[in-house]
């Protein structure tokens, strides 16, 4: 890990808690996989911990740490679990999208408990029909991530109204949704990333927001708070949170072959001693590390000119976005350079490498990481400047 120290007790303080739950993920990695979803117990522990809070406004009993902060314990987590990680990185980061809401939805939410968990569904299939003070809603969603453990739901679609379309996010209790059991996948298969189905929910005015002013950052909830993490662009430099899991989970699997391979022989060889496996580490620690400072750089330096009262510019953006879909391709070519060195012991399931490996290019998988998709975002961006 690179050096994160801030000189802030509190940051400090919140590493060190992230650090001492690595081992006890670790632990509970195998239990998660055969459910399908995170243990209650993890997530009771990060409720205990307070680490679901890095992020949560004040006003609601949160910190309002920095987005880098928030990456910093995802990634430090991963080395336990990805799965469990990718649960805490989605629990942790929806406090910041219900900020985004106007306050009595807040208050909805956290009035009366402040440790409620939203999930979230952002992908635009759900339909709303106006009536007297809000809408319907009706939608199958699928993907919610930690669903089995949430309080609420952030749904993405449109309001239909005639014959327009208005993009929107519907905030809607987890009581109004049936959950499909259909996550049966052969990567992150902890993290419950099942689908629901929403019909004909009754959501209030006040619980809606539209999705031109949440990318705007022009929401409800925007005047709210002053806290720079607040002010933090979607869709660019936001994508950190996935890259930190993917980064993780193959800083993980290089840290399990080193221990591995330490003692190791292989056909009477010291396994350690050969020069191939040598490069191996070198080759893999030095994507590993260039993937770090890449994506942990760009949203430092976005953090700063939020700290600043700055605007993000696009050059930013797309250069945040482009870093950490860059890292995720570093972490992959780690995990592929490592699990091929690794011999054939690692295909057993009980090895944890073949998990940790599966679990990094699942990550890797999400569509805020697509390379293909950065690569040509940014280099569009930049040849324009030319024409």
């Amino acid at each position: 890990m690179l050096d994160t120290n801030k000189m802030d007790p509190a940051i400090d303080s919140m590493l060190a808690r992230a650090d001492a739950l690595v081992p006890v993920l670790r632990a509970r990695a195998a239990e998660a996989e055969a459910l399908g979803r995170c243990p209650d117990a993890t997530v009771a522990d990060y409720v205990e911990t307070g680490l679901l809070r890095v992020c949560q406004p004040i006003a609601y009993g949160g910190y309002e740490m920095g987005y880098d902060v928030l990456c910093d314990v995802i990634q430090r987590l991963a080395h336990g679990c990805a799965s469990q990680a990718w649960v805490y990185m989605v629990l942790a980061d929806n406090p910041l999208k219900l900020a985004t809401f106007s306050k009595q939805a807040q208050d909805d939410v956290w009035g009366l408990d402040t440790t409620k968990r939203i999930g979230v569904a952002v992908a635009a299939v759900g339909k709303g029909k106006p009536v007297d003070g809000g809408i319907l809603w009706s939608g199958t969603h699928g993907f919610s991530s930690g669903i089995d453990h949430v309080h609420w739901l952030i749904c993405g679609g449109f309001i239909e109204h005639d014959g327009e379309r208005r993009g929107c996010m519907a905030l809607i209790p987890r009581s109004d949704v049936t959950v499909i059991e259909d996550w049966n996948v052969v990567g992150l298969a902890g993290t419950g990333s099942k689908s629901f189905v929403v019909k004909d929910a009754f959501v209030p005015a006040h619980r809606i927001i539209d999705k031109k002013d949440y990318d705007a950052g022009t929401t409800p909830g925007a005047a709210l708070y002053n806290s720079p993490v607040f002010r933090m662009p979607r869709g660019g430099v936001s994508a950190a949170s996935y890259a930190a899991v993917a980064l993780g989970a193959a800083q993980a699997m290089l840290q399990t072959f080193c221990e591995y391979t330490g003692s190791r022989k292989s056909r009477g060889k010291v396994v350690a001693d050969d020069v191939g496996t040598q490069m191996t580490v070198g080759l893999a620690s030095s994507e590993l590390e260039a993937a770090e400072r890449m994506y942990m750089g760009a949203l430092r330096e976005t953090m700063q000119v939020l700290e600043r009262g700055e605007k993000v510019t696009r050059d930013q953006q797309v250069q945040g976005k482009r870093n950490c879909c860059y890292a995720a391709q570093l972490a992959m070519a780690a995990a592929h350079r490592i699990f091929n060195s690794a011999g054939g012991r690692a295909l057993f399931n009980d090895n944890v490498m073949q998990r940790q490996f599966r679990d990094c290019f699942a990550a890797s998988a999400h569509h805020s990481l697509s390379w293909d998709s950065a690569s040509a975002e940014y280099g569009k961006h930049q040849l324009a400047q030319y024409r």
